[in-house]
C-alpha cells in the first residue's frame, strides 16, 4: 500500500513556509548609499538635508532618496558611480564636522526585519568590503613595556621607603637607578630582584643598573603582534562583521579583511583606535598661573579640559584602560552618558588604596587617543601619530571604591565607542594603515551574477536530463531540487552564515549530491519493476531500500565538510558550510519531499499498471 503520514505533509508545509519567509529578504537588493554621521557638536537636521541636496545637485548626482535613518543621514543612489561621485562631493563640502562613508542600505521591509528575516550574508568577494594592511609599531611596544618597568622600580623603592634621586631609562632599554646617600644599596637590590626576578641587576654603591634580557625584549616585540591580533578580533566582533579575516603578515604587519563593510571610516575608527582612559590625582595649585609662569611642579603635568581650561594632574597614573576587564555604556543618576567599568584585581587594589587615602580630594579622568597623521616630506609620505589628551571629568572622591565605578563627562557616541574599545582590550602597540583597498560592490555584483549563473545552469541541465530520462519521476526530482535550494538559502540567511564564491561551488556540489540520491531511488524503483513487483509496491520498496545507501553516502560527505570547516580558513570554510547545509537539505528533500509528492501523484490511483520512470 502506497501511503504517507499526514503529519509529515504538515511538517513539509511548515518547512516550506518558513523557508520561503526567511529566503524572501534575498529578493530585496541593497541600495548604494552614502552615510553621513555627525561628529561632536554637529546635528542631523533639515538644514543639513537641504545642504546635502544642494551639494548633490551641484555635483550632477540625482539621489534616490535623502533621509535620516537611525543615527545617520542616508543618501541612497542607483549605481556605484553615482555613489563614488556623491561621496567625493560631500566630503569636500561638509568638512570635519561630519563623517562621510560609503555604505550599502538595506531595502528589506520592516515586517520581515521584525521577524528576524535578513538577507544572506555575502563574503568579501561577493558584496565587496575593505582590505587593510596595518603596520605594528614594535618600538612603541618596547617603550611602553620599559616605561612600565621604570614605574615598577619607582613604586617598589617608594613603597619600601628606599630613597632615590633618579630612576631613568637609557636608549639600550636598561634602567639606571641613583640611590640617595642614606639608602641601603643591598636592600634596594634585594627588593628589586624579588619584585622583578626576570631582570638582571648590576652596579656598585649607590647606583643600580637594571637590564632587560634580549630574549625578553624579543618576546615583547613578538607578543605585541599576537595581542594586537586578539584585540582586533574582539573589536571586529563589536562591529558585527561576519567571517572576517585577520591574520599576521611577515614580522610586523597584520591583514584585516571585512566583508560587507563599506563604512571605512567606522571600521578604521574601531580597528586602529588607541583611545583609553587614565585616572590621575589632581595636584594642588593654580593651573593657569603655572602655565603662564612656566613653573609647573615637578610631580605634575599640565592637561587641558575640552573647554581649554588647564589642569595640574599627577604624572603618576592610578589605573588605565589596560586594567579594565569589563565596560558598558550606561547613564548616571542624572541621566547623562557614562561608562560603567570593572577593573582587574591589580587595578581594583590600586584604586581602593588611592580612594581610601584621598576621600574628599579631587581625581581627574583623562581621555587619551592616538590620532594617525600623514605628511608629505620631499615627495614621500611620512606617517606619525598625534597624541590627543583631554580631561573629561574632575570630581571629588565622595567614598571609597575599588573595582566597580562609573566614569562620566562623555557624549553618548563617545561613551558607546569607548565602552566597545575597553571591552575589546587595548592594543599592545599602535598601528598604522599602510594599505587600504576597497573591493567595490560592482565587482562583488559581477561575482554574484556569475555564481548564480553557474548554479542556475547546473540546475537547468540536471532538470532537463532528469525530465527526459526519468519522465514524471524526473519532474518530481526537479521540484525536490528547487525545495532544496530554497532551504539552503533560508538556513544561511536565518543563521547569518556567509556565502562566498567558493560557497557557490559548494551549493552546486550539493545539488549534484541531491541528484545522486534521487538517481539511487529511481534506479531502485526500476529494478523492482523489472523483478515483476507491482508499481505501488515498487515505489515503496525503492524508497525504503535506497534510504540506507543514501544515508551512508551523504554521511561521508558531511564528515568531509566538517573536517574542511574545522581545519580550513577563509574560502574553505564558506565552501564547507554551504556543502554541509546543502547535503542535509538534500537528504530531507530526496527521501521525504520527493516521496510525499510521489504519493500525491500515484497514491490515489486504484489500478496503477505502469510508472513513468
Amino acid at each position: 500500500m502506497l501511503e504517507f503520514p499526514r503529519w509529515k505533509y504538515l511538517a513539509i508545509l511548515v518547512v516550506l513556509a518558513v523557508s520561503v519567509l526567511y529566503a524572501l529578504p534575498n529578493v530585496y537588493q541593497n541600495d548604494y548609499a552614502v552615510q553621513i554621521t555627525a561628529n561632536r557638536g554637529a546635528t542631523l537636521d533639515g538644514a543639513l538635508r537641504n545642504r546635502v541636496d544642494a551639494d548633490l545637485k551641484a555635483a550632477g548626482v540625482a539621489p534616490k532618496s535623502v533621509a535620516v535613518e537611525g543615527d545617520s543621514l542616508m543618501v541612497r543612489l542607483l549605481e556605484p558611480d553615482a555613489q563614488t561621485r556623491a561621496a567625493d562631493a560631500l566630503r569636500g563640502e561638509l568638512g570635519e564636522n561630519y563623517t562621510v562613508a560609503l555604505n550599502l542600505a538595506s531595502n528589506v521591509p520592516d515586517w520581515l526585519d521584525r521577524l528576524g528575516a535578513k538577507p544572506m550574508v555575502l563574503g568579501l568577494d561577493l558584496q565587496g568590503g575593505v582590505h587593510f594592511v596595518l603596520q605594528v609599531d614594535q618600538k612603541a611596544a618596547l617603550d611602553k613595556r620599559v616605561d612600565a618597568y621604570v614605574e615598577d622600580v619607582r613604586v617598589t623603592l617608594r613603597d619600601n621607603r628606599v630613597r632615590y634621586t633618579a630612576v631613568d631609562r637609557r636608549p639600550d632599554h636598561s634602567i639606571a637607578v641613583s640611590l640617595a646617600s642614606d639608602a641601603d644599596p643591598a636592600k634596594a637590590r634585594e627588593l628589586l630582584a624579588k619584585a622583578m626576578p626576570t631582570l638582571t641587576l648590576e652596579g656598585e654603591g649607590g647606583r643600580v643598573l637594571v637590564q632587560i634580557p634580549e630574549a625578553e625584549l624579543a618576546q615583547i616585540a613578538g607578543s605585541a603582534i599576537e595581542q594586537n591580533i586578539t584585540t582586533l578580533r574582539n573589536r571586529v566582533n563589536q562591529l558585527g562583521v561576519a567571517e572576517p579575516i585577520i591574520q599576521r603578515q611577515g614580522s610586523d604587519r597584520i591583514v584585516v579583511q571585512l566583508p560587507g563593510v563599506q563604512d571605512t571610516a567606522e571600521a578604521k575608527r574601531m580597528i586602529g583606535a588607541t583611545a583609553t582612559l587614565e585616572y590621575r590625582a589632581v595636584i594642588d595649585g593654580n593651573a593657569a598661573d603655572a602655565v603662564a609662569s612656566g613653573r609647573v611642579p615637578p610631580e605634575a603635568k599640565v592637561f587641558y579640559r575640552r573647554d581649554g581650561r588647564p589642569e595640574l594632574l599627577s604624572k603618576r597614573v592610578i589605573v588605565t584602560g589596560d586594567q579594565m576587564v569589563a565596560a558598558t555604556s550606561s547613564v548616571d543618576q542624572n541621566g547623562q552618558p557614562s561608562v560603567s567599568v570593572t577593573l582587574n584585581n591589580v587595578g581594583g587594589d590600586r584604586m581602593f588604596d588611592f580612594t581610601s587615602a584621598n576621600v574628599g580630594k579631587p581625581m581627574a579622568v583623562v581621555y587619551t587617543e592616538r590620532v594617525p597623521q600623514v605628511t608629505m616630506v620631499n615627495g614621500e609620505e611620512v606617517r606619525s601619530f598625534r597624541v590627543k589628551e583631554e580631561v573629561i571629568s574632575v570630581a571629588n572622591i565622595n567614598g571609597v571604591f575599588g573595582k566597580n565605578f562609573q566614569t562620566t563627562g562623555l557624549e553618548k557616541t563617545e561613551a558607546d565607542d569607548l565602552a566597545k574599545l575597553l571591552r575589546a582590550g587595548s592594543l599592545a602597540a599602535p598601528m598604522d594603515f599602510v594599505e587600504e583597498r576597497i573591493v567595490g560592490p560592482s565587482l562583488g555584483k559581477e561575482n554574484v551574477e556569475r555564481g548564480v549563473t553557474a548554479v542556475l545552469y547546473a540546475f537547468l541541465f540536471t532538470l532537463v536530463f532528469f525530465g527526459v530520462y526519468y519522465r514524471m519521476f524526473g519532474v518530481i526530482t526537479g521540484i525536490a531540487l528547487m525545495f532544496n535550494l530554497l532551504i539552503v538559502v533560508a538556513v544561511m540567511s536565518l543563521f547569518g552564515a556567509t556565502m562566498t564564491l567558493p560557497g557557490f561551488a559548494g551549493l552546486a556540489l550539493s545539488i549534484g549530491l541531491s541528484v545522486d540520491a534521487n538517481v539511487l531511488i529511481n534506479e531502485r524503483i526500476r529494478e523492482e519493476l523489472r523483478a515483476g513487483v507491482p508499481p505501488k509496491a515498487a515505489i515503496t520498496a525503492g524508497y525504503e531500500k535506497a534510504g540506507g545507501t543514501i544515508l551512508d553516502a551523504n554521511l561521508t560527505g558531511i564528515i568531509a565538510g566538517v573536517a574542511l570547516y574545522a581545519f580550513g580558513t577563509g574560502p574553505l570554510k564558506g565552501f564547507a558550510l554551504t556543502l554541509i547545509i546543502g547535503i542535509l537539505a538534500s537528504m530531507f528533500t530526496a527521501i521525504t519531499v520527493s516521496r510525499a509528492i510521489t504519493v500525491l501523484v500515484y497514491g490515489r490511483r486504484k489500478k496503477l499498471k505502469s510508472l513513468a520512470v
